[in-house]
């Protein structure tokens, strides 16, 4: 540090300053650099002439650029800011405006052959530049052509003065530009907000490296924010892709994304001018926070699983979207060209009020999520208070709340501060939540594989051998445990009592239903069809929430047949499907009927009994195996097997049931 200091030390001194157009500031250079601070000439408008150094600018006025003690950015809170022309007597004006200064410079360096002189420009400055020195154009920040001029966020700059330019009299002219909408950020925004400093090349090469540092520790804030938002975004990925059941993963990976777009969108704008300024202002205020607001709002109304979620994608959408459009009108390429100045003031409320109304959504979401998961939605309170206060900075500026800290010589805002705290307690939550899920899981596979071992108990794997008819069965359910059902019972007269059945649905429920169903068969004293199906649309009535079709068929051994149907598939008569009349479902009505028909069945005959799980079989063209289909497998006579691996390989979609009875030839 003793060497940086020994290497800057200012030995400038400031002579008599008149209002004449020709009066010059002496500039004494030993191994040095000064500041240009000072009574500036100052004019609005634009003219090329006003570069030449002959003008006569005594009738211009004045800008003093010189940084009042105790001065700060009002953003930033940085010292040494100069407040800009809106500030100083040029309210509401927006567009080019030129500063000049005459200065004597006395090189004492000159004559060693080291007299290579800079000038260094202010990092803080709205919105671009052109330097001239002796009319001569030596460096800009910013592109101007003859179509308007293209601004890129402020970066520390310094230009090499003309090689022929080492002493005496030398004409300094600035020519800045303005957007309109930039006084809408900075309150005192236009021009210059810290003086140029004139010096030795090498001595502005260091100071431009220092400036360099001084805009890395404005930055640093933000690869720490950046790092969580990816450990966030990656979690929440890998959790979604674990478990696509929960959809809370997959909206703060997108709140993540968006988040992470504004971070990178303002490390690549302080650092590089690849992105103009419009452009970056542009996405930050128009896409980003809304955006990120409105992601915010629906990733916590999901991760309190509230109900009517369709509801509240279309009210903060609308919201983003009319906050979206505002500001847009607010911000360049609208604002000054098909938006006039005046509508500021009406504006500018309107997306207050429209930003405020989503951070009110939030606060009902987060309300409405605590009266609802009670003890973790408390857990997520803080992580809400962090993340209102991360997107609401500019609001807590303008309640003075102090907005910037700087540890260490490091600049880190509150809104960075808050982000890393509120993502690092959400990512805890979210592995809390998902280690919770998977022990649910776990609990859930083995009551499914109880319930699967007790279905196998109560639906036999083959039918029982009856004198006079051969039973072949075969049962294929869609998950672990199935919603179809069959039951075969020989009575000792010789015949034989077959019940084929489907639960709606699929799963445990199911299963609980079909264990219901088989207890009640067992019980039941009597073997005729229909006053078996009205003994179940008995049990079954007003406890079970969906509907159970059924055929039952008594076979008595001279091959007489009663069938009764329950709205289930008729059965299939050597390949032919019965015709049978309508009929409803079991469970929905309590006094429903059941059609009853009778026919002989004759040696040889055979019987088939299906689920809806052969007709619904879909390909992977989403096409149904159908009616058409089914009857043509029935005619060529296959086996029960062979049927069900015939739909099964179609392509499975439900529980796939097939029994074939057929009565035998009498020895």
């Amino acid at each position: 540090m003793r060497g940086l200091r020994r290497l800057f030390v200012a030995s400038f001194l400031l002579f008599s300053i008149s209002m004449h157009a020709h009066a010059q500031r002496q500039v004494v250079l030993g191994n040095s650099t000064t500041e240009l601070s000072g009574l500036w000439k100052f004019h609005t408008g634009d003219d090329m002439a006003w570069a030449d150094p002959s003008l006569d600018d005594s009738t211009w006025g004045t800008m003093d650029v010189t940084p009042l003690p105790g001065s700060y950015d009002p953003f930033f809170g940085t010292s040494g800011y100069v407040p800009g022309w809106t500030a100083r007597g040029y309210r509401g004006y927006a567009g080019y405006a030129w500063y000049r200064l005459r200065v004597n410079i006395q090189n004492n360096a000159e004559n060693t052959g080291q007299g290579a002189l800079a000038l260094k420009m202010p990092d803080n400055f709205d919105d671009s530049y052109q330097v001239y020195v002796n009319g001569q154009l030596i460096g800009q920040f910013g592109q101007f052509t003859a179509h308007g001029v293209t601004e890129y966020i402020s970066l520390p700059r310094a230009f090499p003065l003309p090689a022929n330019v080492r002493s005496g009299p030398v004409t300094i002219a600035i020519r800045m530009w303005m957007d309109a909408a930039t006084p809408l950020i900075d309150p005192d925004a236009g021009g210059l907000h810290a003086p140029p400093v004139l010096g030795h090349a090498s001595a502005i090469a260091a100071l431009l490296q220092l400036d360099w540092d001084a805009t890395n520790r404005t930055q640093y804030g933000y690869f720490p924010e950046m790092a969580i938002l990816l450990l966030a975004l990656l979690v929440a990925l890998a959790l979604f892709w674990m478990d696509r059941k929960e959809p809370a993963y997959l909206w703060l990976s997108l709140t993540c994304a968006a988040i992470l777009g504004g971070v990178i969108l303002s490390l690549l704008s302080n650092y590089t001018a690849w992105i103009t300024g419009t452009t970056v202002f542009f996405l930050r205020d128009v896409v980003v926070t809304p955006v990120s607001i409105g992601l915010w709002v629906l990733f916590w109304g999901y991760w309190f699983r509230l109900d009517h979620m369709g509801r509240l994608h279309r009210t903060v959408w609308a919201l983003v979207l009319l906050l979206a459009v505002i500001t847009a009108m607010l911000r360049a390429p609208l604002y000054g060209n098909l938006v006039p100045v005046h509508a500021t003031v009406w504006l500018s409320p309107l997306t207050v009020v429209l930003k405020l109304l989503l951070g009110a959504l939030l606060v009902w979401v987060t309300y409405q999520g605590i009266r609802r998961n009670k003890a973790e939605g408390w857990l997520a309170l803080p992580a809400v208070v962090l993340v209102v206060f991360s997107l609401y900075q500019e609001e807590l500026l303008l309640l003075h709340v102090k907005v910037q800290f700087f540890p260490f010589g490091l600049v880190i805002s509150i809104s960075q501060i808050a982000a890393i705290l509120s993502l690092g307690i959400i990512t805890v939550l979210l592995v809390r939540r998902f280690l919770r899920s998977q022990r649910e899981r776990e609990q859930w596979k083995l009551e499914m594989e109880q319930a699967r071992h007790v279905q196998s108990l109560l639906v036999p794997t083959t039918a029982p051998r009856t004198p006079g008819f051969a039973v072949e069965s075969v049962y294929l359910p869609a998950s672990s445990v199935g919603g179809d059902f069959f039951q075969v019972q020989s009575a000792d007269d010789g015949s034989l009592l077959v019940v084929v059945g489907d639960v709606s649905g699929k799963g445990l429920q199911a299963a609980m239903t079909v264990s219901t169903i088989i207890g009640a068969l067992r019980d039941y004293p009597t073997h005729n069809p229909a006053e078996i199906l009205t003994h179940l649309n008995r049990v079954l009535h007003g406890r079970v929430g969906g509907f159970v079709t059924c055929c039952a068929l008594l076979l008595s051994p001279d091959g007489e047949l009663t069938l009764a149907n329950a709205g289930h598939l008729p059965p299939y008569l050597n390949g032919a499907e019965i015709a049978m009349e309508g009929s409803l479902p079991l469970g929905p009505v309590a006094n429903a009927e059941f059609p009853v028909m009778r026919f002989r069945l004759a040696e040889g005959d055979t019987l088939t009994l299906i689920s809806d799980g052969i007709v619904e079989a879909q390909n992977e063209h989403k096409e149904l195996f159908g009616f058409a289909r089914t009857g043509e497998l029935m005619l060529q006579h296959k086996s029960a097997v062979e049927i069900a691996a015939v739909a099964q390989q179609f392509g499975q979609e439900d529980d796939i049931t097939v029994l074939r009875v057929m009565r035998e030839a009498t020895a």
